[in-house]
This record gives structure tokens, C-alpha cells and sequence, in this order.
């Protein structure tokens, strides 16, 4: 193998994951804060409770990406924890 392959069997699920934490958890987050106004409360409630609920799924998301086995396995958990917060979120629009 030559050295750039070899380096780039190194870095390439590295650079993955990075990108999965970035926008995959931003992404997430932002579903998640837009799910939270089908919640039954009052509006401005929901919005706090969603912005607030926002911090805490994209620090949630970057902690799995890294701790998932493989980089595709990250990029699996985010996409299942995305399902349901779209189906409420797509409720909402």
C-alpha cells in the first residue's frame, strides 16, 4: 500500500466522525428543539424547553459519535435518533 492510502485508512473515519458531530449533532439538535413545540404546553414554554433540550442532544450526539465503535455506526445512531424527532418535528410544520 502506498503511504497516502495508508493515511487515508487512518484519518478517513476520523474526519468522518468529526463531520457526524458537527452537522449530524447539529442536525439532531435542531430537531430536537423543533419537536419540542408538539409538546402539549403553552408556546414560549415549548420554545425555552426545546432550546434548552437543544444543548443537551448535541453534547449527547458528539459524546456518541466518538464513543460509537466504528464511524458507520455513529453515523447509524444518529440517523435512528433522528427518525423520531423528525416525525414530531414534521408534525409541527
Amino acid at each position: 500500500m502506498t503511504p497516502l492510502v495508508d493515511r487515508a485508512r487512518r484519518v478517513g473515519p476520523l474526519c468522518s466522525r468529526i463531520v457526524a458531530a458537527l452537522f449530524g449533532g447539529y442536525a439532531l439538535a435542531a430537531l430536537g428543539s423543533v419537536a419540542a413545540l408538539a409538546l402539549p404546553m403553552s408556546k414560549p414554554q415549548a420554545v425555552l424547553t426545546g432550546m434548552l433540550a437543544s444543548f443537551a442532544i448535541y453534547a449527547g450526539a458528539v459524546v456518541w459519535v466518538f464513543a460509537a465503535r466504528s464511524a458507520l455506526r455513529a453515523w447509524a445512531g444518529l440517523l435512528v435518533a433522528a427518525a423520531p424527532l423528525a416525525a414530531a418535528a414534521w408534525s409541527v410544520w
